[in-house]
């Protein structure tokens, strides 16, 4: 459950089953939002040693392999663990969008010299799974960045610094696609340190079983 407990003119502090969330407006439409404290230390750290030792290298949503995405990653299986639930429950309640529209929780990890070049999250209409398009995302910071790794919008001149626990929010159902290709992002080459992250992708449409 989430229960809006202050607004100022760009910024909200909510409390999703007591974990208290700070939300910055960047830009309204396409809306973009950051969100501070979404995940406690120990929730980050917790997720980076379970994924650590199931890293791969990363494919892009074909499955394919390629340059504009140079990290290692992996999925969790839904449900997977108590911590997996609370997490993904969490978000849901942040996104506004119910975890039956959830691909699974992905983390990633770049190091020097590794990013994820400009890009778009929904998928072309030639592809099949434009059927059921995404329709945001939610980047969550599981460590702090020594040096690059920020997240970037190029068309709406807005960059994200990484904050552990701290996470960068977009949307792109627009009917106008101009709105949706505003999203164009990249995550920027880490150039001292290594940087995590968790993200999720929402659905149109529901994906997940009851």
């Amino acid at each position: 459950m989430i229960t809006e407990v202050s607004i100022l003119p760009i910024q909200s502090v909510y409390s999703i089953d007591n974990h208290i969330i700070t939300a910055t407006v960047l830009n309204e439409e396409p809306l973009l939002m950051k969100f501070d404290r979404v995940l406690s230390d120990e929730e980050c750290q917790a997720l980076i040693d379970s994924a650590a030792s199931r890293l791969e290298k990363s494919k892009l949503a074909n499955k394919e392999v390629s340059q504009i995405r140079t990290s290692s990653g992996m999925f969790f299986d839904e449900n997977e663990s108590p911590l997996i639930t609370i997490i993904e429950n969490r978000i849901s309640s942040l996104m506004h969008v119910p975890i039956v529209h959830a691909e699974g929780l992905q983390v990633l990890k770049y190091e020097p010299g590794q990013e994820f070049k400009e890009h778009y999250d929904f998928f072309g209409s030639n592809n099949p799974s434009s059927d059921n398009n995404r329709m945001s995302t939610l980047i969550i910071y599981l460590n702090d960045v020594e040096e690059g790794g920020e997240t970037t919008f190029p068309s709406l001149e807005i960059t994200v610094k990484p904050v552990k626990g701290s996470a960068v929010y977009f949307e792109y159902f627009y009917s106008n696609q101009a709105l949706n290709e505003l999203t164009l992002h990249s995550g920027k080459p880490v150039i001292r340190g290594e940087k995590w992250v968790t993200t999720q992708w929402m659905r149109k449409q529901r994906i997940r079983e009851c």
